[in-house]
């Protein structure tokens, strides 16, 4: 065991400098969703917190596929900074931002319409139904200035500047907070908005951190060097393609998995409001552990990228190796505190017994899938970095929607285990995911690292 950790701990250390600026900020996506459940669940009631999770279930679908989309700069830039290339950089941001503002008007417009046509078909409670509506239209309207973000926070992560996006992303969930709580609730003069009022605060909060962030990338002296060819006129099909060809496949993989757990959301809405409830507070815990252990994944892309850029294979794996030791760690400190604090951890969310017993049991369920979730997580960054996104693709779709889903189905509703058998088809989607993209991983990284070997013996 000694001898392990001074092989990796260079790459350790390394990673996790790298790691924490990039979890705390990845974390900001899952908090303004933790924060409005909080006030939504406090202040405005049991039916606010199933319109909350009805909405979240939807909008999630969107908000992973704008994330994976514009996660598809930074393997890139990674890549060429690890080449000293300075000048493709600049381009890419140039084509990065234009493919994510696009991508943010039409998952917009995706999402109106999926508050005028789809909500009244998926068997829900009413009203339910009737608080979700507007509040998923201002989160589909969100989602632009959020593009806009990752945009620049992508391009600096890639570069390895990592901390102002984490400054960003606190000080924006503080402002998100607080301006929700006024808004709900009804202060300062304000007429009680409900569920409508977190939907105002997270745009405001993600038009400020857009400006915020897009400010700093341009007056920064770390940038100039980058950003020499940054402009519209260097917005063209083939780096568009290029950037689509990692980001697409992203969207995809996060798409596969998320879709799976919202698509459990609305199976458990038609078991009942308060089990619809106690999964919105459940997977709200889950998420912040995920994102986190997102974090990790995201600089092992960027370390991945770099090593991969360089041709230094022996260091890639052992830098991806250190990451799912860190990752794995780390999961199973957050798996003892879900299961010691099951019962206290819904109270955070609402004061109502029936939901935080019922959230209760699915939090030791989440506790299990902790080690498998984030492996898989990581897996997936690791391959980023390495340009591996189509093989990657396949395997969260089998194991989301070929294994997972169903089997979470046929439990919950057709054996009648009901909320839990949903989840437990849901840990055997997350294993399946981790021991396969850990098994690729191993593949891919010895091939290219053999190969290497190869051509530095005939050179």
């Amino acid at each position: 065991m000694k001898s392990i950790y001074h092989k990796y701990k260079p790459h350790y250390n390394e990673n996790l400098n790298l790691a924490i600026p990039v979890v705390i900020s990845q974390l900001g996506h899952t908090l303004v969703q933790t924060s409005d459940t909080i006030i939504v669940g406090h202040f405005a009631g049991t039916i606010s917190l199933a319109a909350v999770s009805l909405a979240n279930s939807i909008f999630i679908i969107t908000l992973v596929i704008g994330i994976g989309i514009s996660y598809g700069i930074t393997p890139l830039i990674a890549q060429h900074n690890g080449r000293n290339n300075y000048v493709e950089c600049g381009r890419l941001l140039s084509n990065s931002l234009f493919i994510n503002v696009v991508t943010g008007i039409i998952l917009f417009v995706f999402t109106l319409l999926g508050s005028v046509f789809l909500l009244d078909h998926l068997h829900q409670t009413p009203a339910v139904v009737q608080q979700a509506r507007p509040f998923l239209v201002l989160l589909g309207l969100s989602m632009i200035p959020m593009l806009v973000f990752n945009t620049f926070k992508q391009f600096a992560e890639g570069l390895g500047f990592t901390r102002q996006a984490m400054s960003i992303s606190i000080w924006g969930n503080l402002f998100n907070i607080c301006l929700g709580i006024v808004l709900v609730k009804g202060m300062l003069g304000i007429s009680p908005m409900g569920v409508r009022g977190v939907g105002y605060s997270t745009l405001a909060d993600r038009c400020i951190m857009a400006t915020v962030m897009g400010l700093y990338v341009f007056k920064s002296t770390n940038f100039k060097a980058y950003l020499r060819t940054f402009a519209l006129k260097n917005i063209d099909r083939l780096r568009c393609i290029q950037l689509l060809r990692i980001g697409g496949p992203v969207a995809l993989q996060y798409t596969f998995e998320i879709s799976a757990f919202s698509a459990a959301a609305i199976v458990i809405g038609t078991i009942g409001y308060h089990e619809q409830a106690a999964h919105q507070v459940a997977i709200n815990l889950a998420s912040m552990t995920y994102m986190m252990a997102s974090g990790l994944s995201a600089a092992a892309a960027i370390k991945s990228g770099n090593y991969f850029g360089s041709n230094e294979h022996e260091k890639l794996r052992h830098s991806a190796i250190s990451s799912y030791h860190i990752v794995l760690v780390f999961m199973c400190i957050t798996a003892a505190v879900f299961t010691v604090f099951n019962h206290l951890l819904p109270w955070i969310f609402t004061s109502d017994s029936i939901v935080i017993n019922i959230a209760a049991q699915l939090i030791i369920i989440a506790a299990f899938f902790q080690l498998f979730d984030g492996a898989q997580v990581v897996g997936l960054g690791i391959l980023r970095g390495m340009g591996d996104v189509n093989i990657p693709t396949i395997i969260t779709f089998l194991a989301y929607w070929v294994v997972g889903l169903p089997v979470g189905y046929l439990l919950g509703l057709k054996l009648h285990l009901g909320v839990k058998g949903v989840w437990y088809g849901l840990v055997l989607g997350l294993m399946v995911s981790a021991i396969l993209l850990f098994f690729r991983f191993q593949f891919i990284s010895k091939k290219h690292r053999d190969k290497t070997v190869l051509i530095k013996a005939q050179d």
